[in-house]
C-alpha cells in the first residue's frame, strides 16, 4: 500500500509546484489591468510568439500553448490537458505576460444577459441526444 500512497501524496502536490505556490495568476480586470483569476469561460489561443517559443517551454507550458492553437476556454483547456483549472488558470496568465498566448476575457454584462443565457440554452437543446434524437422537447 505504500506506493499508492506515495502517488497520492506526490499528485497532491505537484500542482503546488507547477504554480510555484500561486492559487490564481494575477488575472485581468474590466479596464486591461490586473485584477481578479480569469473566468473559467475565458477564451485562450496561442500567438505566433508561443508557437515559436514550443521547444524552450516547460513540459505543461508546452501542452498550453500547443493546445491553444484553436481557440477554446480554460475550462475546455483544462479537461482536455487534465490539469486542475487553476493550475491553468495560473499558467495561462504567465502565457499571456510573455507573449505567448492571446487571453480573450468576457464581459461580465454578456455572461449576465438572459438573452445570452436563452440563446445557449436553445442551442444545447438542438444538439441531438447519443440516441441522435433532438433535445428540444424537454422542459426548460
Amino acid at each position: 500500500m505504500a506506493p499508492v500512497e506515495a502517488t497520492r501524496s506526490s499528485l497532491a502536490v505537484r500542482p503546488f509546484l507547477l504554480t510555484a505556490g500561486r492559487v490564481a495568476g494575477a488575472g485581468f480586470a474590466a479596464g486591461g489591468g490586473t485584477g481578479g483569476p480569469l473566468p473559467l469561460e475565458t477564451q485562450v489561443v496561442s500567438t505566433s510568439q508561443g508557437l515559436s517559443a514550443l521547444e524552450r517551454l516547460t513540459f505543461e507550458h508546452h501542452a498550453i500553448v500547443d493546445a491553444c492553437r484553436v481557440p477554446q476556454s480554460l475550462a475546455e483547456l483544462a479537461a482536455r490537458l487534465r490539469l486542475h483549472l487553476n493550475v491553468v488558470r495560473v499558467i495561462a496568465d504567465d502565457l499571456r505576460s510573455a507573449g505567448q498566448l492571446t487571453v480573450y476575457v468576457p464581459q461580465a454584462s454578456t455572461a449576465q444577459d438572459v438573452s445570452v443565457l436563452r440563446r445557449v440554452i436553445d442551442g444545447l437543446r438542438a444538439v441531438p441526444d447519443s440516441r441522435g434524437l433532438p433535445r428540444d422537447n424537454r422542459p426548460a
